[in-house]
This record gives structure tokens, C-alpha cells and sequence, in this order.
């Protein structure tokens, strides 16, 4: 399972970084989200995810820190999304706003001309 994970965090990060090379707007916009979620998973992978432990500490388990799952890595990654799913929105909007005015979704605001 951990190399599918490792394939897939590549996979994502590897599509990212070439969508973000590419000359559209449209392009630009869809690699940076595809690197967010390189870095979701990645940040995921790395919380020691255990099924069926309690996130806080309770009275009957003690204080032992292996028993328990790591929160921080689950928070983190929610606030990601959600931030993400925000800036993407915005954006887009911007990305219409400029193809309006300038007539091209161009990154330099001008085709090549062949």
C-alpha cells in the first residue's frame, strides 16, 4: 500500500509541476491544485494514521502516546482542502475577469505568433 501511495503522491506532483509549466491560464490554475493534493496526501501519509484510535487523550488508555492517533496531521490537511478549494475559486474568477479584458487566457497576455 505504501508504494501505491508514494506512485500516487508522484503521479500528482509530477502532473502538477508540468500543468504549471504550461502557457494557459486555465493550466497554470488546475497544476497548482494538483500539487495541493500531492502535498495533502503527503502530509496525510505522514501522520501514523491507526484505525480505531481515540485523537485525545483519555483517562482508561493513560498517557502513552503510541495508543493514540496524531490529530495535527488531520487538521492540517482539512484546513488545506478547505483553503484550497477557496483560492481555486478565486482564481478562476480572476482567470475570467482577465480573459475578458484581454480577449486571451495567455499566462503573458499575448499569443506566439507562428
Amino acid at each position: 500500500m505504501e508504494i501505491i501511495l508514494s506512485l500516487a503522491i508522484g503521479v500528482l506532483a509530477g502532473s502538477g509541476i508540468w500543468l504549471v509549466l504550461r502557457p494557459r491560464t486555465f493550466q497554470f490554475i488546475m497544476g497548482l491544485s494538483l500539487l495541493s493534493y500531492a502535498v495533502n496526501l503527503f502530509i496525510f501519509a505522514m501522520g501514523r494514521i491507526h484505525l480505531g484510535t481515540p485523537p485525545v487523550i483519555s483517562t482508561e488508555l493513560g498517557a502513552d502516546p503510541s495508543l493514540y492517533a496524531d490529530p495535527l496531521p488531520q487538521a492540517l490537511v482539512l484546513t488545506a482542502i478547505v483553503i484550497g478549494f477557496a483560492t481555486t475559486a478565486l482564481f478562476l474568477v480572476v482567470l475570467l475577469a482577465n480573459r475578458g479584458f484581454t480577449g486571451t487566457d495567455h499566462v503573458d497576455g499575448r499569443e506566439e505568433q507562428a
